[in-house]
């Protein structure tokens, strides 16, 4: 068998759990040969654990402004791009235009310009775009979709989601580049493309309507003035006022994330260890959406990301009856402990109530694994020998872009107090 080449643009935090999967279980089928990065220190230490965890040799490495001659030299099939989510967009369209298919994290990208010049890309160079939805390949995610599919409770009318991130997992996001906007798009782009994405492929529909109301109501340093917070701080690591605030990230305390980002500062002044309650939050923690759907399924959905407890609750009601979901899951630091233990399961439980009948509990089997035993299933689908799959879990740049605008159109129902259509943001 003919492996595939892969490099890897942007090895910070996500990148480790694409490298590992090529170093390890799909080493017969899959090689990794470069990474691409802006740090080298950072770029140096991923070739460190490529060595020493994983056993696999070290990569060729090309600062960010060598990326077309790290194409022409090393002739990869694909290009995994696991750096901030603004670039994306960038590394994706210019290895299509070099001749490479690309793996790309989630979000695809960040609002309808760059949406629009990927869908373009895609068209123009007839190459392929995949997007990592691990959530998707959860055995209950997966349950709910066969459930949906087999007409249990009929034709799904409306959809209430109630997702809740906390002050472990939730807080990590506004100590990050994604506190600033113009990096993420915003939680409702770079946390909630999962959701809607998951929406999307439960219902079988599109997003075709969005309103929303998103503020900044618990993070940031004028709500801690507001509850009496009196001792501020820019950055955790190695100052006193941040010795006993909970919310604080010290990276002097843990070595991967000392290696990873503390070390490779003097590169690119990145400090991945920000108060939560500083200045240039730029993001809403508290988030309400009303989508309507192209096959007239109501969502109603909410995101709040200061909660006691790592979760979310979902029920879908139908012309038979209703189902409700109920997980909870562990929290954790990203990159700040063991890759299977982000997202996984603490807690599921799926109700099914049919009309004029008992309602049950459906059994689902445990997977293994990082986001609810996804992320495993995920890898096998992208790296290894590929199954035919009745729920069509593997998601294309069209599946990204339909992610990705539901949160794109409630961030400028939030700004402009109006209704978005959908379909007024690109073009397909």
């Amino acid at each position: 068998m003919n492996k595939k080449k892969y490099v890897l643009v942007g090895t910070g935090g996500r990148a480790e759990f694409f490298y590992s999967a090529i170093a390890k279980p799909f080493s017969e089928t899959s090689e990794l040969v470069a990474f691409c990065d802006i740090n080298q220190t950072r770029m140096d230490y991923a070739n460190q654990l490529l060595e020493e965890k994983y056993s696999y040799p070290k990569v060729r490495t090309y600062l960010a402004g060598q990326f077309d001659e790290m194409i022409e030299a090393e002739k990869p099939d694909a290009v995994i791009v696991t750096s901030v989510d603004r670039t994306h967009h960038n590394y994706i369209i210019r290895a299509m235009e070099l001749g490479c298919d690309v793996i790309t994290e989630k979000p695809m990208t960040v609002d309808e310009d760059k949406c629009q010049d990927i869908l373009d890309a895609v068209k123009r160079t007839g190459r392929q775009v995949r997007v990592a939805f691990n959530y998707r390949y959860a055995p209950h995610h997966t349950k709910a979709r066969e459930l949906i599919m087999d007409g249990v409770i009929g034709d799904v009318h409306s959809i209430h989601f109630e997702w809740l991130l906390n002050t472990m997992h939730g807080a990590d996001y506004f100590r990050r580049w994604h506190r600033d906007k113009r990096n993420s798009g915003g939680l409702l782009v770079h946390k909630s493309t999962h959701h809607f994405d998951l929406v999307n492929f439960w219902i079988g529909s599109q997003p075709d309507e969005v309103f929303a109301f998103g503020d900044l109501l618990f993070y940031g340093r004028e709500n801690a003035e507001q509850r009496g917070v009196t001792s501020f701080y820019e950055r955790a690591t190695g100052n006193p006022n941040a010795k006993d605030d909970p919310f604080a990230l010290h990276l002097d305390e843990n070595s991967h994330l000392k290696a990873m980002y503390l070390d490779a500062e003097h590169e690119d002044g990145y400090r991945r260890d920000q108060s939560v309650f500083g200045d240039g939050i730029s993001i809403e923690d508290t988030m309400g959406v009303i989508v309507r759907y192209k096959n007239k399924a109501i969502l109603t959905y909410s995101l709040n990301a200061y909660m006691p407890w790592e979760g979310y609750r979902i029920a879908f009601n139908g012309s038979k009856g209703r189902m409700e979901m109920t997980i909870v899951e562990q929290s954790y630091v990203n990159s700040g402990g063991d890759k299977a233990l982000e997202g996984a399961l603490k807690d599921k439980r799926i109700l099914v109530y049919p009309m004029w009948k008992p309602p049950y509990e459906v059994e689902v089997e445990e997977g293994e694994g990082g986001h609810g035993g996804g992320d495993p299933i995920l890898l096998q689908d992208m790296f290894g020998i590929p199954v035919v799959d009745r729920f069509n879990r593997a998601a294309n740049h069209v599946d990204g872009a339909r992610s990705i605008l539901t949160g794109i159109a409630a961030n400028r129902s939030i700004r402009t107090g109006q209704a978005v259509r959908v379909d007024d943001l690109v073009k397909f």
